[in-house]
């Protein structure tokens, strides 16, 4: 009889793991969830089994992780990313604590989710073999981890792909981000404080994200490696608030009173080239088409 393919995803309550794990279930394949907090109702997966842990106890996971998973996708960590030691615990420790229990048995293939802010400062579009100079402890936690992952392959082989994420965005984000706050304040036709909106971001639709993923966890050429997960074409901050404005017909951004900070960076994109050569991946779906089925998804 002929094994089910496997998935464990840490963060699997989350966005991006939500939607993976949908995918997975799509597949046929049996998927595991590890999180610290069970899933939101409207993110809840009848198929998936759901385990509650802290990925920065090693024991505790130890035990919660008994059987072989052929595919693993970290997309866990602290997300109130204001407690730094949390924070850098969850996304470094909690990293090198599920490597240390797969050393034992390799997967297939181990997907970290890295993030764009591992750059920091660097100039857009940001490359992949570029220097980094990251401004946060998100930032040097997750910078730290992709660091760990490429001599843990150079010295164990461990199997492992670091995929540099830009701004996820699609239906069924939690209100505590850019895309989601501006809908929701434009749906209540309320005034809602913002920056100038002079800063150019890269927003990349969750689908693709999934995409980009599950291509990873079959490419063998891609296993030791980072690569950047983006569009390659960033938008303007003040023109996506008044595009979702002018198309709910609501909302009163009030431009300029957020200040930016003293280490803001007004150009934030990355260069695709090694996503679409290694994973023969792009993005398929247009900003304008997944943005408006995002308002959408709002609205109802």
């Amino acid at each position: 009889m002929k094994v089910k393919n496997n998935i464990l995803i840490i963060g699997g309550t989350g966005f991006i793991g939500y939607y993976l794990a949908k995918k997975c279930i799509k597949k046929g394949w049996e998927v595991t969830s590890i999180s610290t907090k069970k899933p939101n109702p409207l993110r809840r997966i009848s198929k998936v089994k759901y385990v509650l842990c802290d990925i920065t106890k090693k024991r505790i996971l130890e035990k919660k992780i008994k059987k072989y998973f052929k595919y693993v996708v970290n997309l866990g960590g602290y997300v109130d990313h204001s407690h730094k030691s949390k924070t850098f615990k969850s996304h470094y420790f909690g990293c090198k604590n599920l490597t240390k229990i797969f050393l034992k048995n390799f997967p297939k293939t181990f997907v970290q989710m890295g993030s764009s802010v591992e750059y920091g400062n660097t100039k857009s579009p940001q490359k992949e073999n570029a220097k980094c100079y990251p401004k946060t402890v998100y930032g040097k936690a997750k910078l730290s981890s992709s660091k760990y992952l490429v001599n843990l392959f150079k010295k164990e082989k461990f199997p492992s792909v670091t995929l540099r994420l830009y701004l996820a965005y699609g239906p069924r984000q939690d209100f505590n981000r850019f895309l989601p706050i501006i809908i929701d304040g434009c749906l209540k036709n309320k005034k809602f404080p913002c920056s100038s909106g002079n800063q150019l971001r890269d927003f990349v639709h969750v689908n693709d994200v999934v995409n980009a993923i599950l291509k990873s966890l079959i490419n063998k050429e891609a296993l030791g490696q980072i690569i950047n997960i983006g569009t390659g074409k960033p938008k303007k901050i003040k023109n996506i608030i008044m595009y979702i404005r002018s198309f709910l017909k609501g909302g009163q951004p009030q431009f300029g009173k957020i200040k930016f900070r003293k280490d803001e960076i007004l150009k934030i994109y990355p260069d695709i080239k090694k996503a679409k050569k290694l994973l023969k991946w792009k993005p398929l779906i247009s900003f304008e088409s997944g943005i408006k089925s995002t308002i959408k998804s709002y609205n109802e």
